[in-house]
């Protein structure tokens, strides 16, 4: 079943209201890092090129209470837009209201306005996360079509994504339409062994994807600071490491239930950079995988045909303390095996550490594409009109 496209449409003289993942990090106000923003170009300048009056949606972070809004807002965005498409990015500085309807009003075929972060909505009753249908109605009534481009929130259901695709005829752009294939492709493959790595702090967040995963895949690798749970569980001395209390007894249900596919660290790189066996451990706080962990985790993964990677396995931000997440990533690359790095996190230490085009696919979406591969419904994606 093939979804429609951007390209389905005749878009001349069209209000297309695209909803984006522009959710960057930012520090004090500027942009670290682009990716996402460089990643939706291609669907912005197709709509504006064949005459669109372009209408561009997106959330950015946490909104919960009024103070948020001053570290969440999407004119930096806009400004980085103008930028790297040479073209102007107007803002709309409300996300409702006659203001906005005057601005859609007055635009010009080719002309583009972005509107301010859609998670502004949640200040009033979770609007926007609720999928509010007259905040649904309200957007959809500034647009003639919509494409959802947005894949990293693609397993949410929004007003902004949902709600208005609900309302108006939809289709995808070419970031969504990119991810889907290359998953699909990964996933219609079945080849084994089939291993899946996963990182990041805490077990709590990953429940539901370790139960789902780890029914399907041969081995799950299990590195960063999310380890050192499953650790305290089988007797180490990991006590002033980040432990996640709440999933000791989900741990100890997994390890004994799959104690021959689950593979954990056997020693770390401390704060000073020493390697020490979990033997030996006293205390101190693992920063890494060790060096004996990256060559169980190369031997776990020598004949892999498939990998999943979620959550870098260690401090990457910080070196020496790139090296665990480092040394396996290159063990990937030069054995040729079909990766697909998560989003967020990942994606991000994928990039830093110099693996920008190396892999088969690095998602734009961590949460999206975890539960797409387990075979979840998206709900932003079940909603898009088929051809």
């Amino acid at each position: 079943m093939k979804l429609k496209t951007i390209k389905d449409y005749d878009l001349n003289n069209k209000r297309v209201i695209i909803r984006l993942d522009l959710n960057v990090p930012m520090e004090n106000g500027q942009i670290t890092d682009d990716t996402k923003i460089k990643e939706s170009l291609a669907t912005i300048e197709y709509a504006y090129q064949h005459n669109a009056k372009v209408i561009l949606m997106s959330h950015l972070g946490r909104v919960k209470e009024e103070k948020d809004k001053l570290t969440s807002s999407l004119e930096p965005v806009s400004k980085k837009l103008s930028k790297l498409l040479n073209k102007e990015v107007k803002f709309s500085k409300e996300t409702s209201g006659a203001n906005l309807k005057n601005m859609v009003d007055n635009m010009n075929n080719g002309e583009i306005l972005l509107i301010e972060n859609t998670r502004f909505e949640d200040i009033d009753n979770k609007k926007e996360s609720s999928c509010n249908l007259e905040l649904s109605k309200y957007w959809a009534s500034l647009g003639d079509i919509f494409i959802n481009d947005a894949y990293g929130s693609a397993h949410r259901a929004h007003a902004s994504n949902v709600g208005i695709a609900n309302l108006l005829p939809n289709g995808i752009g070419f970031l969504v339409e990119k991810e889907l294939t290359k998953i699909n492709t990964f996933l219609e493959e079945d080849t084994h062994p089939y291993i899946v790595i996963m990182g990041g702090k805490k077990v709590e967040d990953k429940i539901k994807i370790i139960e789902n995963l780890i029914t399907k895949c041969d081995k799950l690798i299990i590195g960063g600071a999310m380890s050192y749970t499953f650790l305290k569980v089988k007797g180490y001395n990991v006590e002033n490491n980040i432990i996640d209390e709440n999933s000791i007894d989900f741990c100890h249900s997994m390890l004994n239930k799959y104690k021959d596919k689950i593979v954990l660290p056997i020693d770390v790189t401390t704060e000073n950079g020493q390697n020490i066996s979990l033997e030996n451990l006293n205390g101190q706080i693992g920063f890494d995988i060790g060096i004996k962990s990256q060559e169980l985790f190369k031997e776990t993964l020598s004949n892999a045909k498939r990998v999943i990677i979620n959550g870098p396995l260690g401090m990457f931000e910080k070196k020496p303390f790139d090296q665990g997440t480092k040394s396996i990533y290159q063990f990937l690359i030069d054995n040729n095996i079909k990766t697909i790095i998560g989003g967020g996190d990942t994606a991000a230490s994928a990039v830093a550490l110099g693996f920008k085009d190396k892999f088969y696919h690095i998602s734009t979406g961590g949460g999206a594409t975890l539960e797409y591969l387990e075979g979840k419904t998206l709900p932003g994606i079940s909603v898009i009109n088929n051809e």
